[in-house]
């Protein structure tokens, strides 16, 4: 295998870094793969990403809900507490698909299995590999957003067709995130830096609005807040919820755009680094 294999890492670290030596427009030969894999996979443990925002929205939205009674919507008018926090959640679920695909699966490929090396030795480039791993992340985010929506059927959470809308929008949060997620996934070295993952979720996901207006806040932790990709994600939710858009709306929308675009980037540049030096 590995006679096979240097020959042709060789000729691929001879090709000059063009789009045509970065991407073959064969991105579905990986997520065929990862489907098969994932067919075969345990889904408790994929679902166990999927409960922590549902165990959220039953803990403060029901219990502490009752006690908080009405706080202001996105359009001003007064909403319950749990349609308050339901939307956030719904972001922070897509969020956590995402991250856990797009970094703890990544990172053990990439390193103990070394498969992204495999890939690349065949006719795949660096880009069809990024995308279709940040596929399967997206799918993964996708899965517990449509199943978080589900729960706020049941629970009578949802009052608009605009919260159908929620959905695409969960994909483009999701999106974000795994491509975020596996650009810094291919910088790690050592499986003890998978800690700083929780270590930057959980303060971005208890600061980010999700439970509370950003107003509470004083305006220079505010304006760190907005940079946060939760936050905007928790935002464009909201508006969703309810319906209501304003200049805001865009500027959220991009922000992701922004986000997914550097990561695909760096992505397909550090797969090339890594194996087809």
């Amino acid at each position: 295998m590995s006679a096979i294999m240097g020959p042709t890492l060789e000729r691929l670290r001879r090709r000059p870094p063009t789009v045509a030596a970065l991407y073959a427009g064969n991105a579905r030969a990986v997520i065929e793969r990862g489907f098969r894999v994932i067919r075969n996979a345990n889904w408790a443990v994929i679902a166990t990403g999927f409960f922590e925002p549902v165990f959220y929205l039953l803990a403060m939205g029901v219990g502490m809900g009752a006690l908080v009674g009405g706080v202001p919507g996105p359009d001003g008018r007064p909403i319950s507490y749990a349609m308050y926090i339901a939307p956030a959640l719904l972001a922070t679920s897509a969020m956590n698909g995402a991250i856990y695909d797009g970094v703890h699966n990544v990172f053990f490929k990439l390193k103990y299995g070394r498969l992204y090396e495999g890939m690349l030795a065949t006719a795949l480039g660096p880009m069809d590999v990024a995308l279709g791993e940040i596929f399967m992340a997206l799918f993964r985010g996708f899965l517990y957003a449509v199943g978080f929506l589900a729960v706020l059927g049941v629970m009578g959470l949802v009052t608009s067709w605009w919260a159908l809308a929620m959905l695409p929008v969960a994909l483009l949060i999701a999106l974000g995130f795994a491509s975020l997620g596996m650009a810094a996934t291919s910088y790690m070295k050592g499986f003890q830096q998978l800690d700083l993952v929780p270590f930057v979720l959980l303060p971005m996901f208890l600061f980010s609005a999700t439970l509370y207006p950003i107003t509470v806040y004083p305006g220079w932790v505010q304006a760190l807040i907005m940079a946060l990709p939760l936050w905007h994600g928790v935002e464009l939710m909201r508006q969703l919820s309810v319906g209501y858009f304003d200049g805001r709306t865009a500027v959220h929308i991009l922000y992701f755009v922004a986000m997914s675009v550097i990561g695909v980037t760096v992505v397909t540049l550090r797969l090339r680094k890594l194996f087809l030096r």
